[in-house]
């Protein structure tokens, strides 16, 4: 397995898990588009995991800056193709963001997960993570 940083040539690979991992049905251009904007970000890094020169694996961290805490880098996404996870691929993506994390003098690393995602949450907990607090999410959508 090799960890490198994402290239746009990723972008469909990065769709399949996307929608395979989360369900997310966003459309193949827009996260072609959405990744190039993304990977021109200097507070942002995403990482794959390879396997045989397949994606099989990818993490995406940003800045994490607020008022009431030294900065952290805040995990966006992970996400592991289901046929490769127990084989390290989750940890080895962690791994990487955590070390870009102490490369730019950031106290840690934080990651929010959705409340029905029980096997990441223990995936999680085995990595030293700490459940803080239990959230709700909101968003409001704008009508375009």
């Amino acid at each position: 397995m090799i960890i490198r940083e994402c290239n746009i040539s990723d972008y469909f690979r990065i769709h399949e898990l996307n929608k395979n991992a989360f369900g997310y049905e966003y459309p193949l251009n827009k996260t072609k588009d959405r990744l190039s904007e993304i990977l021109n970000r200097k507070t942002d890094k995403v990482f794959v995991a390879c396997i045989e020169d397949t994606v099989v694996g990818y993490i995406h961290g940003c800045d994490y800056e607020c008022t009431y805490s030294d900065s952290l880098k805040n995990i966006m996404a992970i996400a592991v193709d289901e046929r490769f996870r127990g084989n390290g691929v989750g940890k080895a993506l962690l791994d990487a963001i955590e070390s870009w994390a102490k490369e730019c003098g950031c106290c840690g690393v934080r990651l929010v997960s959705g409340f029905d995602r029980v096997g990441a949450h223990e995936f999680y907990l085995h990595c030293g993570y700490i459940n803080r607090k239990q959230q709700k999410n909101f968003i409001k959508i704008f009508d375009k």
